[in-house]
């Protein structure tokens, strides 16, 4: 952007009143709604933990039900084995209602959207929400002998996506697809461009959003990423210590997102104690496999896009050039709208 460019925008900006920010989120049914100062810092505070107050709420977890209408167990055989696809999903309440698809993050599940199932609901009661889960991260592919296949590569993830969508239509016995907006999340944003991209699920797919990704910013993350995975604990006593964990950490900034979404990421030892559900430093060799070229599958697949970003600092160049030469590429940086989105529990780490 030029030097006049930037001044015209800063005197236009500057001569309108403030936007209000939107009301705080609802408490969830039988508890008081604590304020979180924390989820309005737009930078990552992991690893800063913060103490126990006498106040604190419970770090109790809070079951599916309170988010969706229904958990499905998608389950399909291939020729070179079989799968059991996870997925939580609210139904379109019209039948020409779109369905909104989201991706979860590395090293998240379907439930890290929980809070903004609630909130889309609010806003479209007619729209459905099916939020899905990768394989390794809560769905379950086994190859014809037996052992488990953990192949987390764009393309494999890709396919999942779409295989997940389609038993739905079929475990539902819906007559046609409806028209699919996907969303994700980190690497769940790498998964919906590819799928955007490929052209699989046809022209059902009216559009695709990705949160706090790109290329670019998200390559050079990947170089401190094990360094950041070794700072958290490797094991919890209790599920409610790993809630308590990621609330004081601010790894989670929402004290309701944690106990809706933490324990999903979990399984216990016969020991008793909790580790996590998916090792993250094992998947090390998809990290760029997940990210390189998403820049250009995102600006060339079709569909409506939306790209929502903390800052337009973190565009790479070849998004800041299809931006510049009017791409059908909305980018919506908005900090405001990001602690927003923060605030109903969409993870604020990278992942």
């Amino acid at each position: 952007m030029s030097d006049l460019a930037r001044s015209f925008a800063k005197a236009k900006l500057t001569s309108l009143p403030p936007e209000p920010l939107p009301p705080p989120p609802p408490p969830l049914p039988e508890e008081e709604h604590e304020d979180d100062s924390s989820s309005a810092s737009s930078m990552s505070s992991t690893g800063t933990i913060r103490p126990p107050t006498s106040t604190q709420k419970s770090a109790a977890p809070v079951p599916w039900s309170a988010f969706f209408t229904q958990e499905l167990y998608l389950e399909t055989q291939f020729d070179h084995g079989h799968a059991k696809y996870h997925v939580y999903l609210i139904p379109p309440s019209k039948p020409k209602a779109p369905l909104l698809v989201l991706h979860h993050g590395a090293g998240s599940s379907g439930l890290s959207w929980s809070l903004f199932a609630l909130e889309v609901r609010k806003l479209m009661p007619e729209v459905g929400i099916l939020s899905v889960e990768a394989r390794d991260h809560g769905s379950v592919v086994w190859e014809a002998s037996g052992e488990v296949n953990n192949d987390l590569s764009i393309r494999i993830l890709s396919q999942d996506l779409v295989e997940m969508v389609r038993l739905t239509r079929s475990k539902m016995g819906w007559p046609e697809l409806p028209q699919l907006l996907l969303v994700g999340h980190s690497l769940g944003g790498a998964v919906v461009t590819e799928t955007a991209k490929n052209g699989q699920l046809g022209n059902k797919i009216i559009g695709y959003g990705v949160l706090d990704v790109v290329e670019g910013s998200a390559m050079d993350a990947l170089k401190s990423m094990q360094s950041y995975l070794a700072t958290r604990p490797s094991v919890f006593p209790t599920v409610d210590a790993a809630i308590d964990w990621h609330i004081r950490s601010r790894t989670i900034r929402n004290p309701q997102s944690a106990r809706a979404s933490v324990p999903s990421l979990l399984r216990q030892l016969p020991s008793g104690k909790w580790v996590w559900r998916t090792n993250l430093s094992d998947t090390e060799a998809y990290w760029s496999n997940w990210f390189e070229g998403m820049s250009s599958k995102f600006l060339s697949a079709r569909g409506a896009k939306l790209l929502l970003l903390a800052g337009t600092d973190r565009l790479d160049k070849e998004l800041m050039i299809g931006q510049m030469q009017g791409e059908r590429c909305f980018l919506h940086c908005s900090l405001r709208f990001v602690f927003v989105l923060a605030s109903r529990g969409i993870p604020h780490p990278p992942s």
